[in-house]
């Protein structure tokens, strides 16, 4: 592969103001899909309760919804890449509203899976979009833009958090899924009327970030060795933060801390609500920030001190878990020092490949996020064998710990060579 130091300023975008629009819209797109992850823990407990499935059973519905949310994604960027993102996001709004309704009347296993399958395929197809525009209309700002859409994703079920968990709780969780599907769907779908790619042009200068001097199709770029790198590092780093993820209820749940009062600043919460809230604003938060500093201190020594953290995280909520205060801080740590992962990856992948096929090269890596989505229901099963979540912690956090290493020692002078090679 050949790369170099952009220096060609000529603007890859019709204006600023388009761009920041175009940025905005797919915010608000991410913003829609993100509870069908992050709200999903709220309904573990309540269809166990109903239906006594069992939670190793039901969390297969999560796996579900992020392999076919992942896995599709580079199929999915090829059309995107290819017919622009208005037309799939719309059909995709439409996906994901169904996939809720099937999940609000599933009184079987195979229907709650089918509900999952269905939301993973819109979701994906509305990520890949959103975040593949960010990276194609930003290429100054690439972590950046990158960060901030991922951001609404990961802090987009923030402000619904409080909401669906009345919900569950005044009127049962069906109604929760019925509802929030259906607003969530009718959103995207609007929205979606006003995306469009960016026109063709050489990218901005992009300062000390290096980047290639040409666009690597998806298979060239499965032949490249830092490809694969970065694959193993986001599955290491993913597994341990999608784990808390859908397990963050049973876990406080089973530390006793879930439905005792935590006051921060003058509010008062119960433990698990102020955790998932306090978490989906941290793990916003931290895209877009972690985003701007690899801008500027470079991809890899930005992966290096948010890995390292996630770890300590990790392992510190396993010590502390069964006090409800800390229990809330801890958490949004761990959350906190893994939402990055979706703003440094795609960056890091775009610097390296191109932006032609931005898309689907980056829905390549992201299947990573499928292939850690795999271990979840294993933290279950381990859970279940050891009778604690300890195993489950220090696996977690050694996988980061191990990563932050690899994005130093192996991944940096990896690229510094491909860079020294021409």
């Amino acid at each position: 592969m050949s790369f170099v130091l952009q220096s060609d300023a000529t603007s890859a975008v019709a204006s600023k103001n388009t761009r920041w629009v175009q940025l905005t819209l797919g915010i608000i797109c991410m913003v829609m899909i993100a509870n069908l992850q992050y709200g999903w823990t709220l309904f573990v407990n309540p269809i166990d309760q109903k239906y006594h499935w069992g939670r190793a059973a039901i969390q297969v519905a999560f796996t579900i919804f992020v392999v076919t949310e992942t896995w599709l994604v580079p199929i999915e960027g090829w059309l995107i890449d290819r017919y622009g993102p208005k037309f799939m996001v719309c059909v995709s709004g439409i996906l994901i509203a169904v996939a809720w309704v099937i999940n609000s009347v599933a009184d079987t296993l195979m229907l709650l899976y089918l509900g999952a399958a269905i939301g993973g395929v819109g979701a994906g197809i509305i990520y890949g979009a959103a975040v593949g525009n960010a990276l194609k209309w930003f290429p100054d700002r690439r972590g950046l833009a990158a960060g901030l859409t991922a951001a609404g994703f990961g802090a987009g079920s923030a402000l619904t958090v409080v909401p669906i968990a009345n919900m569950i709780a005044s009127s049962g969780y069906q109604s929760a899924f019925l509802w929030f599907g259906l607003g969530q769907g009718i959103v995207v779908a609007i929205v979606a009327l006003f995306l469009r790619a960016p026109p063709a042009g050489p990218a901005q200068d992009t300062g000390a970030i290096q980047q290639t001097r040409r666009d690597h199709g998806p298979a060239e770029v499965l032949k490249s060795v830092p490809f694969w790198v970065m694959y193993v590092m986001f599955v290491m780093v993913g597994t341990g933060g999608l784990m808390a993820t859908a397990q963050l209820a049973p876990i406080a749940k089973d530390f006793k801390v879930d439905g005792i009062p935590v006051s921060i600043l003058g509010l008062t919460l119960p433990a698990l609500q102020f955790a998932l809230s306090i978490d989906r604003v941290l793990n916003g938060v931290t895209r877009p920030l972690f985003g701007w500093i690899s801008d500027n201190i470079g991809r890899e020594n930005t992966m290096f001190i948010a890995f390292l953290l996630e770890g300590i995280g990790i392992y510190a909520l396993l010590m502390y878990a069964h006090d409800p205060f800390m229990f809330v801080i801890l958490s949004g740590l761990v959350f906190f020092a893994w939402g990055e992962i979706y703003s440094l990856f795609p960056a890091t992948c775009t610097d390296l490949f191109g932006r032609k096929y931005a898309t689907a090269n980056y829905g390549m890596l992201y299947t990573a996020k499928g292939t850690a989505a795999l271990l979840v229901p294993f933290g279950n099963v381990l859970t279940s064998a050891t009778g604690n979540w300890t195993a489950v912690f220090i696996i977690a956090a050694a996988l980061n710990i191990i990563a932050a290493v690899m994005a130093l020692v192996v991944l940096k002078p990896m690229r510094a060579r491909a860079v020294a090679q021409g």
